[in-house]
């Protein structure tokens, strides 16, 4: 499996909000990475719309994580992001080569992702995340 810059940012973002003890902003995520706040504002976005943050408008407002960290599986954020987590098209789908009715590599694939998929579960944000010094040091720069 590999994942979308998209399931990146949303790791990450959530590995800088919870290291936070305050509201945080677009602007600060995407000072901290390097990246643009416009990929991190749809990542705000899909994740406040999957229930991992909670994001007020306006004066005083911010994005904050909406779980403990303690409560956010690895495995569902990338669930909640990813549109395709198969290895090949044929372990989601019947009928899409002409072995498939005698293929034993779907069953093996299917297998292999169920057991990758329990283990990214398994694993808490509070599992990965760096800590509080770690983070203030990208904060400096």
């Amino acid at each position: 499996m590999k994942l979308t810059t998209q399931t990146d940012y949303a790791l990450r973002t959530l590995m800088f909000l919870a290291t936070r003890s305050q509201r945080s902003n677009v602007a600060d995520i995407a000072n901290v990475f390097g990246i643009s706040t416009n990929h991190v504002a749809k990542v705000v976005n899909l994740l406040a719309r999957a229930g991992y943050l909670h994001s007020t408008r306006g004066v005083g407002g911010g994005i904050e994580l909406a779980l403990d960290p303690k409560d956010i599986s690895v495995g569902g954020v990338i669930e909640s992001m990813e549109r395709d987590m198969h290895l090949l098209s044929c372990v989601g789908s019947d009928d899409t080569c002409i072995i498939h009715s005698f293929c034993k590599l779907k069953g093996v694939l299917a297998k292999a992702e169920r057991i990758q998929l329990d283990y990214l579960k398994s694993v808490t944000l509070a599992d990965v995340l760096p800590t509080r010094p770690q983070m203030a040091h990208l904060l400096e720069k």
